[in-house]
């Protein structure tokens, strides 16, 4: 059992005495009324502490875990893989007003897709208009940037991808399914790229704030922007819906497994 350390000064004489005696030893100055119940803490007797003062430990400690979680962060100034999914929209765009081509000669998927696979990563990338881009894009930057701040950039990258083709993919199985005769599949944009940021966010965030690393949320926004991406396809054509669902799924379930692995690299 380790001693206790001196800590408390003595306001008569000027010595360190023990915290858990109520006069000093050396000039019998009262230091307190009574002495502190004592508690066992690992190896250590310690004094037993009140609630307003385990109330502040804790909180102390929350803090302490939330600088060290903030610390593993990627701590770039820039998002560099939102950036660049952005820009590669914003270019697509671009390309197809100046040469005036048809949206799907630079990816969209317009019926079945058959053999030409490389449209399910085209068409998250392919807008037909800049106000679908504009939504995609606004969604894209505010979650996929606090995604990239937790998962660093090379993560960000491949959860992008893997949102918008499978979700593209997706679409092109369910519509294949369920389509009647004479439906014609339409299919592109980051609808589901910006949906599955939004849950990989989401996700990782109720993990934070179980672990005590937060007391806070950012719900309202959140969910104002969630019902925006859902209900684009109402507005947008090509904004297909089970694109979009699909995406977020692919982000909910990434950010599920990116939070168990920060949780149990925090442990060990």
């Amino acid at each position: 059992m380790n001693a206790p350390e001196l800590s408390v000064v003595c306001r008569s004489c000027g010595e360190e005495v023990s915290p858990y005696v109520t006069e000093c030893p050396y000039c019998g100055t009262r230091l307190r009324k009574r002495a502190p119940k004592l508690e066992r803490r690992g190896d250590e007797l310690q004094a037993q502490e009140s609630r307003r003062d385990r109330k502040l430990r804790r909180r102390a400690e929350r803090r302490d875990r939330l600088t060290q979680s903030r610390a593993e962060l990627n701590e770039s100034d820039r998002p560099y893989g939102v950036i660049v999914a952005i820009a590669v929209s914003g270019l697509v765009v671009l390309v197809q007003r100046a040469a005036d081509l048809p949206i799907s000669d630079l990816g969209a998927i317009v019926g079945p897709v058959g053999d030409e696979w490389w449209r399910y990563l085209a068409a998250p990338f392919a807008y037909p208009d800049v106000p679908y881009l504009f939504a995609c894009a606004l969604g894209i930057a505010i979650f996929g940037s606090a995604v990239e701040r937790r998962l660093g950039t090379p993560a960000t990258l491949v959860l992008v991808l893997a949102c918008g083709a499978l979700g593209m993919l997706a679409a092109d199985g369910i519509e294949g399914m369920i389509g009647g005769e004479g439906d014609l599949l339409l299919a592109s944009g980051g609808n589901g790229v910006a949906l599955g940021l939004l849950c990989a966010w989401a996700v990782l965030r109720a993990a934070e704030l179980r672990s005590g690393l937060d007391e806070h949320a950012e719900v309202i926004g959140a969910a104002v922007c969630a019902a925006v991406l859902i209900l684009l396809p109402l507005v947008e054509d090509f904004a297909n819906v089970f694109a979009g669902l699909a995406g977020g799924a692919v982000g909910a379930l990434c950010g599920l497994a990116a939070s168990y692995a920060r949780r149990e690299r925090r442990a060990e």
